[in-house]
């Protein structure tokens, strides 16, 4: 069984990272399941899914402490879920913050020292600039496909099941960007 929690906010594309991961497993032939919430995901609220796959998976829900992978296109989301990963569990994490809205409001600061703490207290840490590879893809919308192929070099499905599940999971017209993107994030 593999547990996956993928975490962001609204419009960082976090649900289709899910649906193109579950199409990897489900052509591998596992069973998968996956849960998602996303509250207030158009206002920039936090978006979470999880995704599990195995010979038989009977709920789509991870408990904490259970998580093999928990993949964060945003250092404050990564937070939110950390009591959700393993003790062997690997943190895949955009280095990108974006301010919540007690930041914006100056209710609240966001906090200075989240990688420098998770470097301290994390054994399996990989911290990712995806910047230069979203300059490249030629879209900032394409963070989700860029995480996807970092992901990719933890699980045990080739790069030509993932492009597969991208091609049949993306609209057509975003199909070559994403591709790029996601070999750009294998990369990293």
């Amino acid at each position: 069984m593999k547990n996956i929690i993928f975490a962001g906010v609204g419009g960082q594309g976090v649900i289709l990272a899910s649906k193109v991961t579950m199409e990897v497993a489900k052509n591998a032939g596992y069973d998968v399941k996956e849960s998602e919430v996303h509250g207030m995901a158009q206002r920039g609220g936090s978006v979470d899914c999880n995704v599990r796959f195995g010979e038989k998976v009977y709920s789509p829900l991870i408990k904490k402490g259970e998580t093999d992978f928990l993949v964060s296109f945003e250092l404050l989301e990564l937070m939110r879920k950390l009591e959700y990963l393993s003790p062997e569990g690997t943190l895949i994490v955009n280095r990108e913050q974006i301010d919540p809205a007690p930041v914006q409001t100056g209710a609240m600061k966001y906090p200075p020292d989240i990688e420098d703490w998770l470097k301290s207290n994390s054994k399996n840490v990989k911290i990712i600039d995806t910047r230069e590879a979203l300059k490249e893809a030629g879209s900032r919308k394409a963070l989700n496909i860029v995480m996807l192929g970092v992901l990719s070099n933890y699980l045990e499905f080739g790069k030509e099941q993932w492009e597969e599940a991208i091609r049949k999971t993306v609209k057509e017209k975003f199909v070559d960007m994403n591709i790029k993107a996601f070999n750009l994030g294998r990369e990293l």
